[in-house]
């Protein structure tokens, strides 16, 4: 395992805190809660939580009473999972190979992870390895393509959401979803939209890391990313910051 690198580390600290300060909204609350719901989870029920991150869902579901293990590729993720919740079960894992044996867990979880995926294919070949017969599977993600931000300049934010989308390896994952898992031989697909509105300033960074990244593919200039950064500061300071986020939820169960 290479160990990450000193900027990976600080980069991947600064996703921490985003994650936590994002996962104190009502919004993420709740579409975590409907997660758990449409995997059946309950108390004696095994579960997987594929990039798990900080590992927030794993330690929630051990509260339920479920035999969850919180997989994440990044040693980073890991170590700090496990020094915030020492009663649950980490490993340092990817999507592609999981360290389970076949047909060993009744629910398999993913929330923002497919979109990190080149193969998004092979991750569901996994999850199909790893369940049992009817088992549960549930993706949480975003669209990369749809942000919906208000904004002076609509061309340049266009410009700006775009071209973060294309840095991304799968932008346009959760609209594939349905079709992936049916790919993928699942039964009984089915996907909601649960759009979450935020005004307030704890959305801030994700637009900034949007300009940011923009800028650095020269998407758009320094300057430009600045001047769009400002307005969306300024926005924000005096309470007319809007961001509205679909977040897509696909839920299917393995063949029996």
């Amino acid at each position: 395992m290479t160990r990450e690198t000193d900027q990976a580390l600080q980069l991947t600290d600064e996703l921490i805190a985003l994650l936590d300060a994002a996962d104190q909204l009502p919004e993420v609350r709740e579409l975590r809660a409907l997660s758990y719901d449409l995997l059946g989870a309950a108390a004696g029920k095994s579960v997987v939580d594929v990039g798990c991150g900080a590992g927030r869902a794993v330690a929630e579901l051990v509260d339920q009473g479920v035999e969850v293990t919180g997989m994440d590729p990044s040693e980073r993720m890991i170590a700090v999972a496990r020094d915030r919740w020492p009663k649950a079960l980490f490993r340092i894992a990817g999507a592609y190979d999981l360290p389970l044996p076949d047909a060993s867990v009744d629910g398999y979880r993913a929330d923002k992870v497919f979109h990190e995926l080149v193969a998004p294919e092979g991750a569901l070949a996994e999850a199909r390895r790893v369940l049992t017969p009817g088992g549960r599977i549930v993706l949480v993600g975003q669209d990369w393509d749809t942000f919906v931000i208000d904004s002076a300049d609509p061309a340049l934010t266009r410009t700006v959401v775009h071209a973060r989308a294309d840095m991304t390896a799968g932008p346009r994952a959760a609209r594939r979803y349905r079709n992936l898992l049916l790919d993928a031989g699942f039964d009984d697909v089915t996907v909601q939209v649960h759009t979450g509105v935020f005004t307030g300033p704890t959305m801030l960074p994700v637009l900034v890391g949007l300009a940011e990244g923009a800028c650095s593919t020269h998407a758009v200039t320094r300057e430009q990313a600045d001047r769009w950064i400002a307005e969306q500061r300024a926005r924000a300071e005096a309470d007319r910051f809007f961001l509205a986020l679909p977040m897509f939820v696909a839920a299917a169960t393995a063949p029996r």
